[in-house]
C-alpha cells in the first residue's frame, strides 16, 4: 500500500497532536522513513525531473510544521548550527548525507563566545531520518546529486537560530532558510 504525503502528513499532525515532545517527533521521524520507501512519492517530489531547489511541499496550519524537498546539483558542508525553540527531522532520499553531532562545552546559550565538542558521526543513507531537537547542534554535509526531505517544527524563515564559528570560537545568531547564509 503507497504511503504517501497526505498520509505521511496527517499521521505527523496527529503524532505531534498526541504526543507534542520527542516522542511525537519520533514518530513523524519514523513516518519519514516510510515516507522515503514510497516510489510513487520520490518520483514524484525528488524524482530527476525536478529541478534543483528546495521547495515547500507542505506547511500544516494547525501545527506549524513544515516538509521540505531539497534537491542538489551542487555538495554542500553547512557550518555546525541548531534549530533554535524549532527542530528539523532530515531524511535521505538518495545520495547520502554526512551528519555530525556537538555539544557545547562553554556553558552559554546564546550568541557570543562559544566552544564546541564533535561527538558522534554518523551518514544517513536512503530511506534513513535523523531527529534533531533545538538546541541540539549538528552539521550536515552532502554531496552533489543529494535530494533529502527536512520536517521542521516551524518555518525557519522566522526563527531566530546559531550559528557556529569553529575556527572564531563564537556563535552567530541567524535567521534565515539555511544555516549557510
Amino acid at each position: 500500500m503507497s504511503y504517501d504525503l497526505d498520509r505521511f502528513c496527517r499521521d505527523s499532525r496527529a503524532a505531534l497532536a498526541a504526543e507534542p515532545g520527542r516522542a511525537g517527533r519520533d514518530k513523524v521521524r519514523r513516518n519519514l522513513e516510510r515516507l522515503l520507501t514510497d516510489p510513487g512519492f520520490l518520483a514524484a517530489e525528488l524524482g530527476s525531473d525536478r529541478p534543483v531547489g528546495r521547495r515547500t511541499l507542505h506547511e500544516d496550519a494547525d501545527m506549524g510544521f513544515v516538509v521540505l524537498a531539497y534537491v542538489t546539483d551542487e555538495g554542500h558542508k553547512s557550518p555546525p548550527h541548531d534549530h533554535g525553540t524549532s527542530w528539523a527531522i532530515y531524511g535521505q532520499a538518495t545520495s547520502y548525507t554526512d551528519m555530525t553531532e556537538f555539544d557545547r562545552l562553554d556553558g552559554g546559550g546564546g550568541a557570543g563566545t562559544a566552544r564546541l565538542r564533535q561527538t558522534r558521526h554518523y551518514r544517513l543513507d536512503p530511506g534513513m531520518a535523523g531527529l534533531y531537537d533545538g538546541p541540539e547542534i549538528h552539521a550536515i554535509d552532502y554531496p552533489a546529486g543529494a535530494r533529502f526531505v527536512r520536517v521542521t517544527g516551524a518555518d525557519l524563515d522566522h526563527v531566530p537560530r546559531l550559528r557556529y564559528d569553529t575556527a572564531a570560537g563564537e556563535a552567530v545568531v541567524i535567521e534565515s532558510a539555511s544555516a549557510s547564509d
